[in-house]
């Protein structure tokens, strides 16, 4: 039998590409890490964009599984047994935003409103489980909302965690120039050259840097860390809402399955100039802290989901333009 050998690349570098519209929106999802590409409302970006045939900026828009943020050194402790997960951060020494952001998912549904794409986490040396995860992107009146669902194929239980990566974008003006609401009493101190988590705080503790519980300029603050203690309405949902001095803006909520988000400002080491660099505002709703698979490590309460054989776990949230 003679093998077939591509002659040429099946498909655009960022993967499938999936155009959603409703109601004044247009989301472009690519199936390349489940990423949101783009998400638009009347022609106004409320994402930092990237290209359909650009390899996306590290890890714009992507969908984090089966853990959000960071694993430190790579190692975890679950029911008892040490696992070395590859470190994907190589400057910090971590283990990144899960194993799925750089997979090719598929696209398993997809009418002009809604698309949901699958990818397999195959047992492997570090995450010895196996997971099928499966994401759906819709469209409605109140935005982009996405839901991410897991369920363990194993016979064992499985450490898992969830949470997408967006960039949000207030309108014209300079991140600094934005004004951000942020309804959170705790941040999660962290080693300012490696991240690594250190102890819960109240966010007083640096209340210039930290404390968006009223809304207020950003200004040059340099925030990339975990915030909790959540404060929801009736509904129990917490929303982050970014605001330019426009008076346009975009705001991302979600409901009790996520009780962390980690913000950051999109400081590059390059710094002003570089493409990207505090271009948007990252807010990414997590089911669990940083390095959660180390949950007996820490004195607070991580997050991550032990989830059973058979077991489905389900979380999402929303973007919607102001």
């Amino acid at each position: 039998m003679t093998a077939v050998v591509p002659t040429e690349t099946p498909t655009l570098v960022s993967g499938t590409p999936v155009v959603l519209r409703s109601h004044g929106y247009e989301a472009a999802i690519a199936s390349v890490g489940a990423s949101l590409r783009s998400l638009t409302f009347e022609g106004r970006d409320l994402v930092v964009p990237f290209d359909a045939d650009e390899l996306r900026p590290a890890y714009r828009g992507t969908t984090l599984a089966p853990w959000p943020n960071r694993v430190v050194d790579g190692i975890h402790r679950f029911d008892g047994v040490e696992h070395q997960l590859p470190l994907t951060e190589p400057n910090r020494g971590h283990a990144l935003h899960g194993l799925l952001s750089w997979a090719d998912w598929n696209v398993t549904d997809a009418t002009d409103t809604a698309v949901t794409l699958t990818a397999t986490v195959p047992a492997q040396a570090g995450y010895p489980w196996w997971l099928v995860v499966s994401t759906t992107y819709r469209l409605d009146a109140d935005g982009l909302t996405q839901t991410v669902r897991a369920t363990n194929l194993s016979d064992t239980p499985a450490p898992w965690g969830t949470g997408p990566h967006p960039y949000l974008v207030a309108g014209p003006a300079t991140l600094d120039e934005w004004s951000l609401a942020l309804p959170a009493d705790t941040v999660l101190e962290v080693t300012p050259d490696r991240l690594a988590p250190v102890a819960l705080a109240s966010v007083t503790v640096d209340a210039d840097r930290f404390d968006f519980r009223d809304e207020r300029v950003l200004g040059a603050v340099e925030i990339d860390h975990a915030y909790t203690g959540l404060i929801r309405d009736a509904d129990g949902r917490a929303s982050v809402v970014v605001t330019d001095p426009s008076g346009t803006g975009v705001a991302m909520s979600w409901g009790a399955d996520c009780a962390w988000v980690q913000i950051h400002t999109a400081d590059l080491p390059t710094g002003p100039g570089t493409p990207g660099h505090r271009a948007g505002l990252a807010v990414e709703p997590m089911t669990c802290a940083p390095d959660a698979f180390n949950d007996d490590a820490y004195d607070f309460d991580t997050g991550v989901v032990s989830l059973d054989p058979g077991a489905s776990h389900e979380a999402g949230w929303t973007i919607s333009a102001r």
